[in-house]
């Protein structure tokens, strides 16, 4: 085995064992490491045409600007990629740094390149309830996709979420669910108004039909036609033909989990319960829904704070 391969190993052992990371992390982080080991081992690949043969030797903070830059201008990586591999790098030099394998983390001093505050776009209400109104009839398929677009927006679930649900996780009766979500982390949303009652007709009528007779049986509440588990694939298919149905171009699952996130907000939800039901591990990710409410929240102070009237020019007025 190359030396390369054995020290990504015992990293990914690493996490697999002791960091108890998730087999996602574990895969990005794989991945990240390979195309990096890539670039370091192919001389062609970097401007200064050095060879490394080791993570370690001859690796230093300009090395990992060189990389950086090559992801951004050769790969055309997004800076949210970029950050990722970096965070990766940082990780994986730490524990070498631990492990007595490398003798100082080049990485360390590297900024991850800064992530635009960016939200995707969402919908407006009217938007949103256009949008449930796109799917008619009472076929399994029709009540599945109309449950999909409620669940994805009265929920805020992420695709992986929606299509990793299972019977026994849906608790119609108390009006939740249980998601799995990043990290293998568990958590309970509630489910309510054009979810609530989608789902209970889908479950009723529409998913008993969609099991053929010679189907393994699935625990999946989202079924293809074939009685098997919904793919992410099919549930992007049927939230981009709904959106073209409303004349919006490209509608993506997550717009929908943004827009029910800021359609709380707007109806006055405490910015933790949204992290909660988002299943956000830190609260700065569900802030970013704040910067929409900006200007909303400055009327809401002037309206509402005894001191928020008071003009400065009368301030200056009576102590020039």
């Amino acid at each position: 085995m190359h030396h390369m391969d054995a020290v990504r190993d015992e990293f990914i052992s690493y996490l697999t064992v002791e960091r108890g990371s998730s087999p996602q992390t574990v895969r990005s982080y794989s991945h990240d490491l390979r195309v990096f080991g890539d670039w370091l081992s192919d001389p062609d690949m970097h401007e200064s045409g050095t060879t490394y043969d080791s993570y370690t030797a001859g690796v230093t903070r300009q090395t990992i600007i060189d990389y950086e830059s090559y992801l951004q201008k050769e790969k055309s990586y997004a800076t949210s990629s970029i950050s990722r591999s970096l965070s990766t790098l940082k990780s994986f030099y730490r524990f070498l740094v631990q492990e007595g394998l490398c003798v100082e983390n080049p990485v360390s001093t590297v900024s991850l390149p800064k992530k635009p505050d960016h939200l995707p776009g969402v919908l407006s209400i009217e938007q949103a309830n256009q949008l449930m109104h796109t799917i008619q009839g009472d076929q399994p398929v029709n009540t599945r996709d109309r449950s999909i677009l409620e669940v994805l927006y009265g929920c805020g679930l992420r695709v992986s979420e929606l299509v990793g649900l299972d019977v026994d996780r849906v608790n119609c009766r108390d009006g939740y669910l249980i998601v799995c979500g990043k990290g293998e982390k568990e958590r309970m949303v509630p489910i309510s108004g054009g979810a609530d009652v989608s789902l209970r007709e889908y479950l009723a009528k529409g998913r008993p039909r969609l099991i053929p007779a010679y189907a393994q049986p699935t625990t999946a509440v989202f079924l293809n036609t074939r009685g098997g588990r919904l793919s992410r694939q099919s549930v992007h298919t049927i939230v981009k033909r709904s959106g073209l149905a409303i004349g919006i171009q490209d509608l993506h699952p997550h717009t929908l989990r943004h827009s029910c996130a800021t359609h709380m907000l707007d109806g006055g939800a405490d910015l933790r319960i949204i992290q909660e039901m988002l299943g956000h591990s830190d609260i700065a990710t569900t802030q970013i829904y704040t910067h929409v409410q900006r200007g909303h929240i400055r009327e809401e102070y002037i309206a509402a704070h005894p001191r928020a009237r008071i003009s400065i020019p009368f301030f200056h007025r009576h102590n020039a």
